[in-house]
């Protein structure tokens, strides 16, 4: 009985992950794709790491919720639109009950009660600072999220940050001011009077919510990390993460409905407690969607290995050979130069991947990132002046400064020569070679 079932789990593996895709039909590949997609999203989240992000938002959002909240209050007191603040807060703390509409109320007594004009210089920009370490944080987590080790330039990130703070809410009440009127207007309760209309108007308007959940999940996938994010792959994580949203919320407030229990447990406490776990469960959830989302985009990371994928050295020698290949090719043909993700895409590797390779070459003169946005790829010299076993060199060297190899067995004349034989060796067959006639053969 054991062996079946070893042999079953064997041939499911196989089929999902050593099928050759190309070969399948297309109902069948995208069946496998979504299979596997789904595989490496549920390890992500046994991993723990999404957890681990999810819980930290939690305290982070613990800390900004009131700062943000006033400084979006403050917007939109400007438009005279600040009430919309407490019936956008209320939808959100709904699946909390009636306990929602004491945590809202409480919460929203904390707005009316800070008055920003008495804080002063110092408490002002405490009050900013506070706000803006909650959208460094979501940054942070999602450039984790999407392999990304760089966060906007100062000047970037302020503007972009000011831009969600200042003109955020102001769009996000607009929308509901204008499905309001949509729905309040003479020409819609005419249409829903008729029954036929009425009935799919009905439930047209059961949709709006998710739709207006799945279009701002999407415009914060693309927004919020450091990278360019594909519209087709946020569109379809922001889809399953919203509907995911909409439904866990709908299971927490039953579960909120018969927990009175808890009340008894933990008496005033109980509020407090319910907010965090409905806080981190968004949380998550809202991070799940930005990794379905990564790896549309990037089909290369969907793999049955757990964890970042190392190189050998030979594959590490090949990646660079190739990416200074189609660099260099691509330039003296004159076409569009590659971008990252389009080389990722030719080469089928992992960004993060080739990212390292990228700065070696760059590092040792052989390419530059141009100012474009986003940045491609030439060679930053003829690569006439370039020879091949010159190349080979700087790939097998190129991390030699990280770790210094002590004195003893390592400096013994034996290994010197075998390590001085294989470089005569690259340099006896490649000749005088270069880069260039390579490229052109």
């Amino acid at each position: 009985m054991y062996n079946t079932l070893i042999k079953q789990k064997n041939s499911l593996y196989k089929q999902l992950w050593k099928t050759e895709l190309a070969t399948l039909s297309p109902g069948r590949r995208y069946l496998i794709q979504i299979v596997r997609l789904f595989y490496v999203v549920i390890r992500e989240l046994s991993t723990g790491q999404l957890t681990l992000h999810a819980m930290s938002l939690v305290y982070t959002t613990l800390i900004s919720l009131v700062p943000l909240l006033a400084v979006s209050f403050s917007v939109l007191k400007a438009f005279k639109v600040q009430d919309q603040v407490e019936p956008f807060l209320i939808e959100f703390l709904a699946p909390l009950g009636a306990k929602g509409l004491e945590v809202s109320t409480t919460i929203i007594g904390f707005i009316d009660n800070m008055n920003v004009g008495v804080l002063g210089g110092v408490g002002l920009s405490v009050l900013f600072y506070t706000v803006v370490s909650l959208i460094q944080k979501i940054e942070q987590t999602f450039n984790h999220i999407w392999h990304i080790g760089s966060t906007r330039g100062f000047l970037r990130r302020a503007a972009d940050y000011l831009s969600v703070l200042m003109i955020g809410p102001v769009m996000v009440v607009s929308v509901l001011a204008l499905t309001a009127s949509m729905v309040s207007s003479t020409f819609v309760q005419y249409i829903m009077a008729i029954d036929t209309f009425g009935t799919l108007l009905y439930y047209a308007g059961l949709t709006i919510p998710y739709l207006m959940i799945i279009a701002f999940f999407t415009f914060m996938y693309m927004f919020i990390p450091n990278t360019r994010v594909n519209i087709g792959a946020a569109l379809f994580g922001a889809t399953l993460s919203g509907i995911l949203w909409k439904t866990a919320g709908m299971l927490f407030a039953s579960f909120t409905a018969g927990s009175t229990q808890y009340d008894a447990i933990y008496s005033g406490f109980a509020i407090l407690i319910m907010f965090m776990i409905w806080l981190y469960l968004s949380w998550l959830i809202f991070l799940l969607g930005s990794q379905i989302a990564f790896y549309c985009q990037h089909p290369e990371y969907v793999s049955p290995a757990c964890g970042d994928i190392k190189l050998s050295i030979r594959q590490k020698e090949k990646l660079t050979l190739m990416s200074i290949y189609l660099i260099g090719k691509q330039f003296y043909l004159g076409g569009a130069d590659w971008t990252i993700d389009s080389l990722c895409a030719r080469l089928a590797v992992p960004s993060n991947l080739l990212a390292n390779v990228l700065a070696i070459l760059q590092q040792n003169g052989l390419i530059v990132a141009t100012a474009k946005s986003p940045c491609t790829f030439i060679p930053a010299k003829d690569l006439d002046s370039i020879l091949l076993c010159e190349l080979l060199h700087i790939i097998r060297n190129a991390d030699d400064g990280d770790v210094v190899l002590g004195n003893g067995a390592f400096m013994q004349p034996e290994i010197e020569d075998v390590l001085s034989r294989v470089d005569k060796a690259y340099t006896a067959e490649l000749g005088n070679t270069t880069v260039r006639e390579w490229i052109n053969k």
